[in-house]
């Protein structure tokens, strides 16, 4: 439960239960490797972080919806394995910013998923990475990022 002791290090509570919204699964498992479905900044079913970065939102506003999106997919993985010791690496982030026009800083809102999975399972969090900014998203959120993570054999 090493992981477990971290996030605790961290003071960061997972939640209980992955919310699905629609036809899909939060967690899809094809040999060692975990797709996890894209997670929006949710507490408790309802969306927290919500509005365009940019001029509408700052970019540490989007940062705080991408820690948040990080702390849901942990949690879904969370759910799906029992123990997130099972987790071998953070493989690939996919983030996506609800931005406004002109807005370029994509890459600065995604560092704050980046830095906090380096931060939970060190060199095993470092991962391949992209971030995009879109003209909307879900609900109106500000982040949406989806994972893949390679899980410990025979898991």
């Amino acid at each position: 439960m090493l992981i477990e002791k971290k996030l605790d290090e961290l003071g960061i509570i997972l939640p209980s239960k992955a919310v699905v919204g629609a036809l899909y699964v939060p967690v899809k498992q094809t040999g060692n490797l975990l797709f996890i479905s894209g997670q929006v900044p949710m507490k408790d079913g309802i969306p927290v972080f919500t509005g365009k970065i940019g001029h509408e939102r700052s970019i540490s506003y989007g940062q705080d919806a991408a820690v948040l999106c990080i702390i849901n997919i942990l949690g879904a993985v969370k759910e799906y394995l029992g123990d997130l010791d099972q987790v071998k690496e953070v493989v690939k982030l996919q983030g996506f910013v609800n931005s406004e026009t002109g807005f370029d800083k994509q890459h600065v809102v995604i560092n704050a998923a980046s830095q906090l999975l380096h931060d939970i399972f060190g060199e095993s969090g470092r991962h391949a990475r992209t971030a995009l900014g879109t003209n909307q998203l879900p609900m109106d959120v500000s982040v949406e990022i989806e994972a893949i993570f390679e899980v410990r054999k025979g898991v």
